[in-house]
């Protein structure tokens, strides 16, 4: 048994990893701030400390007596990353670089650290699929920021001895994703329209295409880093390689739901989208050992199970 810390253990991936670690027998502390993450996610057996990542000390305390953290508390809204350009700096890299120097003093050696980063920050580099040895081509600040944190996190490996391992999640969905969810949000809304009976909505042509990775399958990631820390402060792409259009995605939403649905479509954002976003899983599958095997219509299948019964 170990004594864990999960920073934003109360949102949709933290919640899954918090449930994930107690089976294991592990003891939990998540230090949440509860700004979009809901403390009914969490279990009862975990324990939970209010706090921020951007502020040291409430850090170093949630971290002292820990044997590792999981470090996936973040704003990931690209719109607050706009109106709040600082704030969001501040908790998004500031709050990473409080975890790594909180890992590097609590204890005797520096415990590890295994962060989420985002498949988000290649960007529009058109080299699809996308390795991890891709061009960088972050378009916002968020994307900025995760770049970032990456460079701190071989700051924090090679300077002060921090084990680190990060991974850059592309479009993860599953059981208790919030609808506004930047990244794969559109599944909860699709569901939750088509539920209602009313048309779903995809802007332009629908043939933006995305890789769709399932929650269980990220939490296999996560937990297996920590279990054998790497030296490096390596990064991997957490993707199917799969790729999948929004059209494609609406069809097999009410196949599932088994529902008719007609589907509308409205202008692209002003600022336009990024037209294809589809990693390859080939390194991180030859340093693990498996795949994310759940197939869209199996994850899809879960997700919507969830989706029912929350659905008025």
């Amino acid at each position: 048994m170990a004594r864990y810390l999960v920073t934003g253990g109360c949102g949709f991936i933290g919640s899954h990893l918090v449930e994930r670690l107690l089976a294991a027998g592990h003891e939990v502390t998540v230090l949440d701030d509860l700004s979009t993450g809901k403390s009914e996610n969490l279990p009862e057996a975990a324990a939970l400390i209010y706090g921020d990542v951007s502020d040291p000390q409430a850090m170093a305390e949630a971290m002292a007596g820990q044997d590792g953290c999981f470090h996936l508390a973040a704003i990931a809204s690209v719109e607050r990353s706009r109106e709040d350009w600082a704030r969001t700096h501040q908790v998004n890299l500031g709050g990473t670089i409080n975890v790594f120097d909180a890992a590097r003093h609590v204890a005797e050696q520096p415990i590890p650290v295994v962060y989420a980063s985002s498949a988000a920050l290649y960007g529009d580099n058109p080299a699809v699929p996308l390795s991890e040895s891709s061009e960088p081509r972050p378009l916002t600040a968020y994307c900025v920021d995760k770049l970032a944190c990456e460079h701190y996190a071989r700051v924090a490996d090679r300077i002060h001895g921090v084990p680190v391992t990060g991974f850059r999640l592309f479009n993860v969905y599953g059981p208790r994703q919030h609808p506004a969810s930047p990244y794969s949000g559109v599944i909860s809304l699709f569901a939750s329209r088509i539920l209602r009976g009313e048309p779903v909505t995809v802007f332009g042509d629908g043939e933006l295409v995305r890789d769709f990775v399932y929650v269980g399958d990220v939490i296999q990631y996560l937990t297996a880093a920590m279990a054998q820390p790497m030296p490096g402060a390596q990064v991997f792409n957490v993707c199917t390689g799969t790729a999948t259009s929004v059209n494609q995605l609406a069809r097999l939403t009410a196949e599932l739901l088994e529902k008719e649905t007609a589907v509308t479509s409205a202008p692209p954002p002003p600022e336009g989208d990024i037209r294809v976003s589809v990693g390859d899983p080939r390194r991180l599958m030859a340093e693990f050992g498996f795949a994310c095997d759940t197939s869209l219509r199996d994850g899809l299948r879960k997700t919507l199970k969830w989706l029912k019964t929350q659905t008025p």
